[in-house]
């Protein structure tokens, strides 16, 4: 297991919602403060406030890559696409794992919208549940993706020094 892996995890075990445990896993790495990474991912919990709808470890993995790599310019087409083909991977190697990356599909539910109240974190709760799994997974495919970059980076430079 990846650090940022077992990070993930243990934090939703501790209560956090999958956004908030897949970025606060890499948050070390930004300038915010933890109140203010909690606020911006507590939306989207439970596939985005318990709508079912894409995977709130998804959704955050997609913002930790848009801290890393994301694009401001609004202008810059060419970065925008970069960006967008990034996520497209990213949401790719989630689906090769567990078919989807939407969170009822996932947790085999057949309801669109949930109760907005969220499910006590109990032993059966982890049981039926494969949240502690995804997270772990959307972290370590984000880490994987981040230490290819570097060791590109590190080769790239280290062939412009010959």
């Amino acid at each position: 297991m990846s650090k940022n892996e077992d990070k993930a995890m243990a934090l939703f075990k501790e209560g956090y919602n999958c956004a908030q445990s897949v970025f606060l896993a890499f948050s070390d790495k930004f300038e915010m403060d933890k109140e203010t990474v909690l606020k911006l991912t507590s939306s989207f919990g439970g596939g985005m406030g318990r709508l079912r709808e894409v995977c709130g470890a998804v959704s955050g993995m997609f913002m930790v890559a848009g801290m890393f790599y994301g694009y401001t310019d609004p202008k810059d087409k060419e970065a925008k696409t970069k960006h967008y083909r990034r996520i497209q991977k990213l949401a790719g190697q989630f689906t090769d794992i567990h078919g989807s990356i939407i969170c009822r599909d996932l947790l085999g539910l057949t309801v669109k919208t949930d109760s907005p109240a969220p499910e006590l974190r109990t032993a059966g709760y982890y049981q039926k549940r494969p949240c502690v799994q995804l997270v772990g997974d959307a972290a370590r495919i984000l880490e994987e993706m981040i230490r290819q970059k570097e060791l590109k980076a590190l080769h790239k430079s280290s062939n412009q020094d010959d």
